[in-house]
């Protein structure tokens, strides 16, 4: 009988309404596979968070109004999101299948607008004029919205083809493939000036050790992409439906309709994502500036000291990925009965590193502080996708409602950059205290952990509980 997390850890079982899962077991080999592609989406989100607020302060940005240049990647997605989830639940090509058409034009447009962004300040508009400003927020833009119609599908695609015994390894396996993404993308900056590529330039010019990384970023996207789409076959409609028990009279739901019926998981979840991603949203905002406040004690975004630590967090993010990759491998192996506890230990972890970015001055101390925060990103990419796929009976709609539930990441990143307008100037206009702000926000959403209750799935209705259960 399907059992809440709760209920399991205190030893009583409810009764449940089973869902079935009549999916089969997939080979390592081809999970890997439908996710490796997001290693190159990942690629160009990384690039992107960690030097938006550099690239946008070197073109002339006032650091007072960067929250509106970051309010554009959340809006994009939460746009994007549920309109490709609504249509490719709604598609089907023989020849390449129901998401990977999508993943497949949101990769190419990304890599063309990848080679624009970081040119902002090489178009002769001058340092901080508005064509400047406009050419960077439009191309940034644009680059969220392909970025956000490629990485869409390779969430679904868990959804559709992985069973529930295996959906927690599926995810955890692209929270693997994403911070390896991040981690590649982290270091090019670093890299790059290392091997002799300049990271300064005059004002109001963008670094090569950036314009190049991005360069990089957009090829390896590309080919990353390419490998998911010629290497898996996503089943036919109507294997599909013999998989997820779809009556021949069921309908496809409204946006608007799905959203109606969502799971109650589905908010409760989001309650949790609201202040996750509030406070990662202010990481990117402010980091750089925070590090150059701190361990080089400057806010010139032209010297060699700001640039150097616009490098330095790019290590740092580095650090951040290669312990997410590893904290996903741990999360990959924790039994059903645990996830609740490990999500909200891993978020308090997450809420003590962005505290003590507030307080350390020394930057090879800040490694720990990113380590905890990797532990924190990784559970946040692993357990709300397979809290929530989990509970979804309704598997023809499966993709406008992982759509829709995308919605719990991009909103509060708005919401938090918007508030940013009057946080920022209340706080002193500091940038360090912007991220005690983001470790307040992570135990929040720690603590809002305890309302979600969680729903498993039975392979049949002669079958227990997944064996990982006990584990």
């Amino acid at each position: 009988m399907a059992q809440s997390a709760s209920d399991v850890t205190n030893g009583t079982a409810k009764a449940a309404a089973p869902k079935k899962d009549l999916l089969p077991s997939l080979p390592t080999s081809t999970i890997f596979l439908i996710n490796f592609g997001f290693l190159g989406v990942q690629m160009a989100f990384q690039l992107q968070s960690t030097n938006m607020g550099r690239i946008f302060q070197t073109i002339g940005a006032d650091p007072n109004n960067l929250g509106f240049f970051f309010i554009l990647p959340p809006l994009a997605g939460m746009i994007v999101q549920p309109l490709v989830g609504y249509f490719s639940d709604r598609t089907w090509m023989p020849k390449l299948g129901r998401r990977i058409p999508y993943l497949l034009i949101g990769a190419v447009v990304a890599m063309i607008v990848m080679f624009l962004l970081p040119n902002a300040g090489s178009l002769g508009f001058g340092y901080g004029s508005l064509a400047a400003l406009w050419f960077g927020a439009i191309t940034l833009l644009f680059m969220d919205l392909s970025s956000n119609v490629a990485m869409q599908p390779f969430k679904m695609m868990i959804g559709d083809m992985v069973n529930e015994k295996q959906k927690g390894f599926g995810y955890s396996i692209q929270s693997f493939a994403s911070n390896a993404g991040a981690l590649l993308a982290s270091i090019f900056p670093y890299a790059l000036t290392a091997l002799g590529i300049a990271n300064v330039a005059k004002k109001g010019t963008v670094p090569n050790s950036v314009v190049w990384s991005f360069y990089a970023g957009a090829i390896i996207l590309l080919l990353c992409c390419l490998l998911t789409v010629f290497r898996v076959k996503e089943y036919d409609p109507v294997t599909y439906a013999k998989y997820h028990g779809i009556a021949d009279d069921s309908k496809k739901k409204g946006i608007f309709e799905a959203l109606k019926t969502a799971p109650k998981i589905f908010w409760t979840v989001s309650v949790v994502q609201f202040f996750c991603w509030m406070g990662f949203q202010y990481l990117w905002t402010y980091s750089t500036g925070a590090i150059a406040d701190n361990v080089w004690h400057t806010a010139n975004v032209a010297s060699a000291g700001y640039q150097a630590a616009g490098n330095w967090y790019g290590v740092m993010s580095a650090v951040q990925a290669i312990a997410a990759v590893i904290w996903a491998l741990v999360l990959s192996r924790v039994g059903n009965n645990h996830h609740k506890l490990y999500y909200s230990l891993s978020l308090i972890m997450g809420g003590i590193g962005f505290g003590s970015m507030f307080f350390i001055h020394d930057k090879y101390t800040l490694v720990i502080s990113f380590i905890l925060i990797g532990c924190a990103w990784a559970a946040m990419n692993a357990f709300p996708f397979t809290f929530l796929t989990n509970a979804i009976e309704d598997s023809e709609n499966m993709g406008t409602y992982l759509g829709l539930f995308n919605s719990s990441i991009c909103l509060p990143q708005i919401v938090a950059s918007i508030a940013s307008f009057a946080l920022f100037p209340l706080l002193g206009s500091h940038m360090p205290t912007m991220l005690l702000l983001s470790g307040i926000f992570m135990i929040l959403g720690a603590l809002s952990v305890g309302i979600v209750k969680e729903v498993w799935a039975r392979k049949s209705d002669a079958e227990e509980e997944p064996a990982d259960a006990e584990d």
